[in-house]
């Protein structure tokens, strides 16, 4: 085993692992939180959503990756590929749609009541079932013409693909399927990072200035410990810029190896970590800041 493959073997082995334990602990809080709860937020069921997500990508990567570290050229075969490469591009889409969708909630959630935008916060977890079903169709379709040109390494004249993932390959499509599957794909990121990047910065200047008014309640012996809303304001820009990050990084590594065809050891090694770490960060900043806006915005 050469060095490439050594390191290879250490990214995924320190991703897979804590990505996996982070997002049962993070399950395993909702599910306990909302059994000591009689009404089920709308919020607890996203974060399942987005935790189901990021599981799904670890999963269907982590086998791609394992036949590749431990050198299992047919562990997979054509029906494997075609099923994890479709799941870990399905997964992407939901985990994007749904973490724009928690940032919304959140930031209708703690807007003034006064406004129009209170009118959309969603009063049940059942009111947040739609947009988890059109999420999942979106993502299904755009996702769909990938069925037709993975192809395992093993039955495949490699001369003739032109993206290698893992053992498994894409074989060239017509331009104009290539197109139309990336503008829908390009439409529907456009969409969801613009929504989360409005909310965000909604959510973020509204507690600011919620801080600012309500500053002279917390006397000096609070001083030590930061407000629920600084505390909820850091969460989720810590959150979006984990998620900006990875996401932009990967898209134009992606973009860069696509159109140059390159397979080189360092490139895959980064992509590697790129496609895990949202999935395996994004539990530890759920779990380590609560996510949940405290119900203190609403007492002022």
């Amino acid at each position: 085993m050469n060095w490439s493959n050594v390191i290879h073997t250490i990214i995924f082995l320190s991703l897979i692992g804590p990505g996996i334990m982070g997002n049962i602990l993070m399950f395993a809080r909702l599910g306990f939180t909302s059994a000591l709860e009689t009404e089920k937020k709308p919020i607890d069921l996203i974060l399942i959503h987005l935790v189901f997500s990021n599981m799904i990508i670890i999963c269907t990567t982590g086998l791609k990756e394992l036949a590749t570290v431990f050198y299992f050229r047919n562990f997979l075969g054509d029906i494997g590929c075609k099923t994890t490469v479709y799941l870990a591009r399905m997964a992407r889409g939901l985990s994007i749609c749904t973490t724009c969708l928690l940032s919304v909630v959140q930031a209708v959630t703690i807007s003034p009541r006064t406004t129009f935008w209170t009118k959309l916060k969603p009063q049940t977890s059942c009111q947040v079932l739609p947009f988890l079903l059109l999420f999942w169709i979106v993502n299904v379709l755009i996702s769909s013409n990938l069925l037709s040109y993975i192809k395992a390494g093993s039955s495949l004249n490699r001369s003739v693909a032109i993206m290698y993932i893992g053992h498994c390959y894409m074989l060239p499509s017509r331009h104009i399927i290539k197109w139309f599957f990336l503008s829908l794909m390009t439409l529907r990121d456009v969409i969801f990072q613009s929504l989360m990047g409005w909310s965000s910065g909604s959510m973020a200047l509204h507690l600011y200035n919620h801080h600012k008014r309500v500053l002279y309640l917390y006397s000096s012996r609070f001083s030590n410990n930061s407000p629920p809303e600084i505390r909820a304001t850091w969460s989720v820009l810590i959150l979006m810029a984990c998620f900006l990050f990875f996401y932009w990084v990967d898209f134009i590594l992606s973009f860069y190896t696509g159109f140059t065809v390159t397979h080189d050891s360092l490139s895959l090694n980064i992509k590697t970590f790129l496609e895990l770490g949202y999935a395996s960060f994004s539990p530890y900043v759920l779990i380590s800041r609560n996510v949940r806006v405290p119900n203190i915005l609403h007492a002022h």
